[in-house]
């Protein structure tokens, strides 16, 4: 038994200097494991609540005192003394403590960073790596779904779920919306390096990539291009088609074959500029667009471009338009629900149930405990929907979810762009576990094959 002997937490910063809290568990006879907590910026309404001081006399209210203070103390009282190998009576402790549905009276940010430094202790405690004791709780996770216990049942992807797998990762490249100043409302649109043979491949064709869009962002005239918040690139375009096609200049520039080698994802986070039941893009001459335009207006893309990837490509209300949206693209490309299922598999069931979306962004923070983000993947390759292991814009350099997407095998990551230490923490602890793991079981582009789109 791993008994949790000590529980600590205090306030750090994140990437962007905001604070947030980081958790430290101790085991008997163990080092501390510790984690940090990340947060979002452009954040859906459904998601666990992260609980911010309020006080403007400091850090202009956002600071997270409180939420260390519950943890030092009502969270501690009651874990001291578990198992910390028990991760589900853990994290269902948290969940019974806060006692609401969303972590209101904690907080998530309190809940989360106990849930993984918990994780973290009983590695140590244990003498493994936290990508092998990761692997443990998943397993556990699947068997307490006998579902799962055959990779083949359901409609579930056999490859994913399946013990270690290095994932294919989805690379920022052009930042928009609150990630880069609203340059334009697109939020991200990226590059998955589908035709590498090797993470280690991706992650040089996706440097190279990067460089090359530098380069031609210069030749171009937007000189001295900022960076947004996940180290994607920030310039003044003129619309979010013309960032779609500098991305596959960019490819072709790095003598890649846009398609074939790389592939085109776009976070569209239409939420943020949804309302009243409509959408407004500048480039459609600040007309306001139906759902119906919306669909169009990807399935236009999709047409013309090299486009696998589509998330949050409607808002979160939206299921109406969403399942029409999945009924036209959903066995071209991969849709992503981010906001519209914020990690909740009650949410997530809801679009099994109707047919809405393919695929669920998974992002700790948006639940509050890692047992029921793992509870989310099971969903979700269970019901052959594509998992997608994703950072948050306020990063640290804690890499969990490096060692939670190869643990699960989930088969993708989403972490941002490869400049920004927070973010290359994750791909270089990646190339870590490529290296522990001898580098087998990369999947690449065999994520995709339910679409029709990579046949």
């Amino acid at each position: 038994m791993s008994r949790i002997e000590r529980v600590h937490a205090r306030e750090v910063l994140d990437s962007r200097g905001k604070p947030t809290v980081e958790v430290e568990v101790t085991c008997t006879g163990a080092r501390p494991g510790r984690a940090i907590v990340p947060s979002g910026a452009s954040t859906g309404k459904f998601e666990a609540v992260e609980l911010r001081d309020g006080d403007d006399a400091r850090l202009d209210g956002t600071g997270v005192l409180q939420a260390v203070a519950n943890v030092r103390g009502e969270i501690a009282s009651a874990i001291i003394g578990m198992d910390a190998n028990d991760q589900q009576s853990i994290d269902h402790r948290l969940c019974e403590l806060d006692g609401t549905d969303n972590k209101s009276r904690l907080g998530a940010n309190a809940t989360l960073g106990v849930s993984l430094a918990t994780a973290y202790a009983a590695a140590e405690s244990k003498g493994v790596q936290l990508v092998e004791h990761l692997g443990e709780i998943w397993q556990e996770c699947r068997e307490s779904n006998p579902n799962l216990a055959d990779p083949l049942a359901g409609r579930g992807h056999g490859a994913l779920g399946n013990g270690p797998l290095l994932p294919l990762p989805m690379v920022n490249m052009i930042s928009g919306g609150r990630h880069a100043g609203d340059n334009i409302e697109f939020q991200d649109f990226l590059v998955l390096p589908v035709g590498a043979k090797s993470y280690r491949q991706a992650l040089d064709w996706i440097v190279t990539i990067y460089r090359r869009l530098g380069e031609l962002l210069c030749e171009r005239g937007y000189e001295g291009v900022l960076v947004g918040d996940e180290g994607g690139f920030g310039p003044k375009l003129r619309s979010n088609e013309e960032a779609v096609e500098l991305v596959i200049a960019a490819i072709e520039a790095a003598g890649l074959e846009p398609g074939t080698d790389a592939m085109i994802g776009l976070d569209v986070a239409s939420t943020e500029f949804y309302a009243d039941g409509t959408y407004q893009l500048a480039e459609n001459g600040g007309q306001r667009l139906s759902s119906d335009g919306m669909i169009d207006l990807l399935a236009d893309w999709v047409d013309r471009y090299p486009i696998i990837s589509i998330e949050d490509g409607l808002a979160e209300d939206d299921w109406d338009g969403w399942k029409r949206l999945t009924e036209r693209l959903g066995d071209r490309v991969q849709l992503i629900g981010d906001d519209l299922f914020v990690t909740n598999s009650v949410r997530l069931q809801r679009g099994i149930d109707t047919g809405t979306a393919n695929s669920v962004l998974v992002k700790l923070n948006q639940i509050g405990t890692l047992w029921e983000t793992l509870e989310t993947i099971r969903l979700a390759i269970e019901n052959g929907y594509l998992p997608v292991v994703s950072a948050r814009s306020g990063e640290t350099e804690d890499a969990t979810i490096a060692d939670l997407v190869v643990a699960t095998g989930a088969g993708q990551i989403k972490v941002g762009s490869i400049v920004r230490s927070e973010r290359l923490a994750k791909y270089n602890q990646l190339l870590r576990l490529e290296e522990h793991l001898n580098g087998a079981n990369y999947i690449g582009r065999d994520v995709f094959r339910p679409l029709k789109a990579d046949g």
